[in-house]
Order: structure tokens, then C-alpha cells, then sequence
């Protein structure tokens, strides 16, 4: 994995999205075909063999990179979605933010009773959200993994989320 060509890509955007805060953005990173092939290329090794069932992305930037991860590993893609965005039945999570609440949701039928799910997202920062991931794909199915482009260190994510769990992220901070 060319991890240096990722980083280097990755725009670093002070103050955003308020003072303090050092955005990392990936818009840059995946706008270069030869960097997000390797981004794509290096999680799709990382769980080639470990019998995925379906990739789900947590909306929205989990979407840019779920998608062709699913493509690649040749299963199912499924759409973990802010509430009142999906048509049909679905279960949902509530998850503490810094100052508040947020939800997010599954369709009840999106996976068969104990398929393996990998769940990508584009950032692991504080964990709130992909450990709510984990607890709407344990409804319905098994969590086989889980798949970061960005991880924040120094947030401590990594530990809101399952110990029995394969957590893999491409760049770290």
C-alpha cells in the first residue's frame, strides 16, 4: 500500500468546520484515478477473504467508497442512511454526538439473517456513528468488518467500536 501517496493526497483544511478543527478532506484523493484505485484497491485486499456478503455505506461518504468496494469484492452493496431516507421499513440506532443526538437506518430486509456485512465509511473520528453501524448490522446480520479511508488517532474511535471486530483504516492521523 502506497500510504504516503494516500496522505499526500488527502487535503489538510484548517478551521473547517469551525476554529480548531483540522478538516482532512478526501475530495483531492479521489479525484486522482491512480490514488483511489489504490485506496479502493488496498481494502478490498485487506477483506478479499473474508467471505463479505454485502458492503454497507454509511451515508454519505461511505457511499463513495462502499460502492466499488462491493463492485470489487463481487457482493451486495446496502445504504446506511440519516432517518426518514429510506421508503421502507427500517430499524434505526440513536448515537450521541458532541452537543446532542443523531439516528441513522437500515432497511428491515437489506440483509438476510446472518450474512456478513463489511461497513466502510470515509472517517473514523470519535466512533459514535460506525458503532451505531455495528448495532443496526447486528439486527439483521454479522459484522465481518470494518473499513476506514481516514482514521483520527487521537479521538479514540476505535475503542467505542466491537473488540471481535477486523477494523481497518487506510491513512491514519
Amino acid at each position: 500500500m502506497d500510504i504516503e501517496k494516500i496522505k499526500s493526497s488527502i487535503r489538510n483544511v484548517p478551521d473547517f468546520p469551525k476554529k480548531g478543527i483540522l478538516f482532512r478532506d478526501i475530495t483531492t484523493a479521489i479525484k486522482k484515478p491512480d490514488v483511489m484505485k489504490i485506496m479502493i484497491d488496498t481494502i478490498v485486499n485487506e477483506f478479499k477473504n473474508d467471505k463479505i456478503d454485502y458492503v454497507a455505506g454509511i451515508e454519505s461518504r461511505g457511499f463513495i467508497f462502499g460502492m466499488p468496494v462491493a463492485y470489487s469484492l463481487g457482493c451486495g452493496f446496502v445504504p446506511i442512511r440519516k432517518p426518514n431516507k429510506l421508503p421502507c421499513e427500517t430499524y434505526s440506532v440513536e448515537y450521541a454526538l458532541e452537543y446532542g443526538t443523531d439516528k441513522i437506518e437500515i432497511h428491515k430486509d437489506a440483509i438476510e439473517k446472518g450474512k456478513r456485512v463489511l461497513i466502510v465509511d470515509d472517517l473514523l473520528a470519535t466512533g459514535g456513528t460506525a458503532a451505531a453501524a455495528c448495532e443496526l448490522i447486528k439486527k439483521i446480520g454479522t459484522v465481518a468488518g470494518i473499513a476506514f479511508a481516514i482514521e483520527l488517532e487521537e479521538l479514540k474511535g476505535r475503542d467505542k467500536l466491537p473488540k471481535d471486530v477486523k477494523v481497518f483504516a487506510l491513512a491514519k492521523y
